[in-house]
C-alpha cells in the first residue's frame, strides 16, 4: 500500500471519529445551527418589516424580504460551523489525545485532514436545514439545476476556506474557552456586509469596508445564483477569496500543528 492509501486510510478513520462523536456530543452541533435560526426568525418577523420596506420587501415579514435575508443568513450558517471547528481542535489538543495519535504508526496528516472533513461535513448539512426552514417561511428561490450545482460549489469552497481557518485557531488556542471566541469575528462580519441591508444603505466608510470584506462578494453570488439578480465580478472575487482563505487556513494550520509537535 502507497504512502497515499495509508494516510487516505488514516484519514478516513478520523473523519469517522470525529462524525461519531458529533453524533454522540450533539451539543455543539445544534448550537451552531440554532444562531443563524434564531437570526432568520428575528431578522424577518421582527425587523422585517421596517428593513424589507426599505429595499423592496413585504412591510409584514415574508414576501421579498426573505428572498433578500435568505442568502446571507445561509452564508452565516457557514460561518457558524467554524466555531464548533476551532472548539473540537483544541479540545484534542489540550486533553492529550493527540499526543497519543504522534505514537501510534499513523498519518501525521490525518488527525487535521480528519477534522476538516468532518467539519465541512456537519456545516453543509447546517446549512441545508437552514435552507429548509428558510422555505418553509416563504423564500422562493429561482436557480436553474447549473446554478444550483454553482451556488454548492461556492458553499463548499467557503466552509472549506472557513474550517482550515478555524483549525488554525483551535491549535494555537491554549484552551477552549479562548477557541471559542477567536471565530467570533468570522460569524459577524456578514452583518457588515449585504447579509441584512445594501451596502448603498450604509455610512460612507462602513460602506467601503462592507463592498470590499471577503463575505460580500460571496454574499452577491449567492443571491443572484439563488434569486436570478446581476452578479456581475462577484463570482469571480468569491472564489478567489475562498481560494486564498484556504491557502492561508491550511498552510498557518499545518505551521501550527507542526510546530506544537517539536515543543
Amino acid at each position: 500500500m502507497s504512502t497515499m492509501s495509508y494516510a487516505a486510510r488514516d484519514s478516513m478513520t478520523m473523519l469517522r471519529r470525529n462524525l461519531k462523536r458529533a453524533l454522540r456530543y450533539p451539543s455543539m452541533t445544534v448550537s451552531v445551527v440554532a444562531m443563524p435560526l434564531v437570526m432568520l426568525l428575528l431578522f424577518n418577523y421582527v425587523f422585517g418589516g421596517a428593513l424589507g420596506t426599505g429595499i423592496g420587501g413585504a412591510p409584514t415579514g415574508g414576501g421579498e424580504y426573505i428572498d433578500y435575508i435568505a442568502p446571507g443568513i445561509i452564508l452565516m450558517a457557514a460561518t457558524s460551523g467554524a466555531l464548533s471547528t476551532a472548539i473540537s481542535v483544541c479540545s484534542d489538543m489540550t486533553e492529550g489525545i493527540v499526543n497519543r495519535f504522534r505514537t501510534m504508526s499513523i498519518s501525521r496528516a490525518s488527525f487535521l485532514t480528519g477534522h476538516v472533513v468532518g467539519s465541512v461535513i456537519q456545516t453543509l448539512v447546517s446549512i441545508a436545514l437552514v435552507l429548509g426552514v428558510a422555505l418553509l417561511m416563504g423564500f422562493r428561490p429561482s436557480a436553474t439545476p447549473v446554478e444550483w450545482l454553482a451556488i454548492t460549489g461556492v458553499l463548499v469552497l467557503l466552509v472549506l476556506a472557513l474550517t482550515w481557518l478555524a483549525a488554525a485557531m483551535g491549535l494555537i488556542a491554549k484552551n477552549v474557552e479562548t477557541a471559542s471566541n477567536m471565530p467570533m469575528p468570522l460569524t459577524f462580519l456578514p452583518f457588515l456586509g449585504s447579509a441584512i441591508v445594501p451596502p448603498e444603505s450604509m455610512p460612507a466608510g462602513l460602506r467601503w469596508f462592507a463592498e470590499y470584506q471577503p463575505f460580500t462578494p460571496v454574499i452577491e453570488t449567492l443571491r443572484g445564483l439563488l434569486m436570478g439578480t446581476e452578479i456581475g465580478n462577484n463570482g469571480i472575487v468569491a472564489v478567489a477569496w475562498c481560494v486564498g482563505l484556504s491557502l492561508v487556513g491550511y498552510l498557518w494550520a499545518r505551521s501550527a500543528f507542526n510546530r506544537d509537535a517539536k515543543r
